[in-house]
């Protein structure tokens, strides 16, 4: 069996333990013969959650001494708030996911998320972008799996002169990732059979 994939039998919720604290995240069809454990209303709303996590990742990744957070907007923000705080940092900065009317300048990439079915953009204000230049940056997100939205943090910062530190989340998901990554948890991704053969297939070809 791949890493962190198993196949799915029906069930509703997957536990999961982070530090002290145990949650049940629902389980939800994402494509067809693909299913994930979601986090979404674990790291939009559960205060003592995102502190406790918070709080861990900030341990993780204090003695690489960043200077800023940089997280892709939604569910992010609430952690990367919370870690940016621990820090000790007066500033975050947030890759938004589409271009707003009060952007005059601005920097961005593509990115395509398992958890969506067309490509996304991430974009930075001009403001963010010169803010980033010559800083130590941590790039962090709540769930890292294929890499597509990190890479396309990567990419941006980059552009914008950022050093980047570290990556960081609270969990890794499925098979997928294989760079550097500071996390706290993994979670798995559930399939069917034929799912199951067109990842082997799929991470066979991109391996090889």
């Amino acid at each position: 069996m791949l890493k962190r994939v198993v196949l799915y039998n029906g069930e509703s919720t997957y536990r999961i333990k982070v530090g002290d604290i145990v949650r049940e995240l629902p389980i939800v069809q994402v494509d067809e013969g693909l299913w994930i454990a979601s986090d979404a209303d674990l790291v939009l709303g559960d205060i003592e959650f995102i502190s406790h996590a918070a709080e861990l990742i900030s341990r993780k990744v204090g003695h690489l001494d960043p200077e800023v957070v940089v997280a892709p907007e939604a569910k992010a923000l609430p952690l990367a708030f919370q870690v940016a705080k621990n820090l000790g940092h007066n500033r975050m900065v947030f890759a938004r996911k589409s271009i707003k009317a009060y952007m005059s300048d601005y920097l961005l990439v593509e990115a395509k998320s398992i958890t969506t079915s067309e490509k996304q953009t991430l974009v930075l204000t001009r403001g963010d972008a010169e803010y980033l230049k010559g800083k130590r940056v941590c790039l962090l997100d709540d769930v890292v799996s294929t890499g597509g939205t990190l890479k396309a943090l990567e990419s941006v910062t980059n552009k914008a002169g950022g050093r980047i530190v570290c990556k960081a989340s609270i969990w890794i998901e499925g098979p997928w990732y294989e760079d550097d990554l500071t996390f706290l948890g993994e979670l798995p991704v559930f399939v069917n059979e034929e799912k199951l053969k067109e990842l082997k297939a799929t991470l066979y070809r991109i391996r090889k």
